[in-house]
């Protein structure tokens, strides 16, 4: 498929200053387009201008949510080279939810040659602040004009991208985790497994209760059982219980993470036991109280490593390692974190270069 470009004649003025960047908020130059009938599939792909996009109020993402997107970043590292983590990964998993949600597949090559292309035309765009990064945002939505409950003839897919500050401004910091016990994310069968905005929207109400109870997240239980352990937020989860480091499996109802799977594969070759199972909340509050709970963390792209230091389990309140760091969350965090920066030896061959 060609690849049409058209440069913007105004471009905007980029941030002065890169300590002062927050999440979402500035877009860059140019963001990149492409749409899907039935006549002629996947086709008219650009490269444009940033600007508002014509929709129908009729579209069925508005009202059925066919949405799909991902998330992803540009690093520059300090001799100027920007680079990206694992991006096939994200467009294998993109494809994945795209088929749950019926949102026809793409070309996960040609996407990624169309992405590189887009930073290197808004390169400016990337930060150079050590911390920093440029947050690239895939996204498809069914654009149909019809109120039919069914799967849309026409979609369009658009990549925009912002620059970011750093997440953890003062430094890697614990976090308080409250375990939702009323509320249910997703269930195996559902589309739990799947980055589409409709699991997003019903995890906010468990996440507002969580904020009145002063803690900043939520760790999510099954939906079936109620007891075993699934997702922190938006992030997977860790639990390293005595000589183990257990993250829940993948059944259906969990996201598959890029950085979960990078942890695993880092863990696992520095010689610790990983085990990806079942993981009771109820072996989490025995291993609390026999001393052997000694490390929490999440693990997502933003964050990259958030480690855990409390965990409030309906009146028990679990303070692990001491509200500290632990050792394995640190060095995790500093080996994923120099692979990306480019200040670690990238031995697993998942950066690629854009420029």
């Amino acid at each position: 498929m060609e690849l049409k470009i058209e440069l913007t004649r105004q471009p905007k003025e980029k941030p002065a200053d890169e300590n002062k960047l927050s999440f979402g908020h500035i877009f860059t130059d140019h963001m990149f387009v492409m749409d899907w009938d039935k006549e002629h599939g996947w086709h008219d792909a650009k490269i444009v201008p940033f600007a508002p996009i014509l929709m129908s109020p009729a579209a069925t993402c508005l009202h059925y949510g066919q949405e799909v997107f991902e998330g992803m970043k540009a690093y520059r590292t300090e001799s100027g080279e920007i680079r990206l983590f694992r991006p096939q990964e994200n467009f294998r998993r993109m494809n994945e939810s795209h088929d749950r949600i019926c949102i026809p597949k793409f070309d996960e090559a040609f996407l990624l040659e169309a992405l590189k292309k887009l930073i290197e035309i808004d390169a400016d765009w990337v930060p150079h602040t050590y911390g920093t990064s440029l947050y690239i945002r895939p996204f498809t939505i069914g654009t149909e004009e019809s109120l039919g409950a069914h799967s849309s003839t026409k979609y369009k897919f658009l990549i925009i991208m912002s620059p970011s500050g750093a997440y953890y401004e003062g430094g890697l910091a614990p976090v308080k985790i409250y375990v939702e016990t009323k509320y249910v994310r997703a269930t195996p069968g559902g589309t739990g497994f799947a980055k589409t905005g409709g699991n997003y929207a019903a995890s906010l109400k468990a996440q507002d209760v969580a904020a009145e109870e002063g803690y900043s997240q939520v760790l999510w239980l099954d939906g079936v059982h109620r007891k075993y352990v699934e997702e922190v937020g938006a992030m997977n989860v860790f639990f390293v219980l005595g000589d183990e480091i257990v993250t829940p499996e993948l059944d259906g109802s969990i996201l598959s993470g890029i950085t979960r799977k990078s942890a695993v594969e880092i863990l696992r070759s520095w010689g610790y036991k990983v085990s990806e199972r079942a993981l009771d909340i109820q072996e989490l509050v025995d291993a609390y109280h026999a001393g052997t709970l000694k490390e929490a963390f999440g693990t997502g792209t933003a964050a990259v490593i958030s480690p855990i230091g409390e965990l409030k389990y309906n009146d028990l309140v679990m303070e692990i390692n001491h509200n500290e760091i632990g050792e394995i969350s640190q060095r995790l965090y500093d080996e994923l974190t120099g692979i990306q920066w480019g200040k670690v030896e990238d031995r697993f061959n998942w950066i690629v270069k854009v420029k």
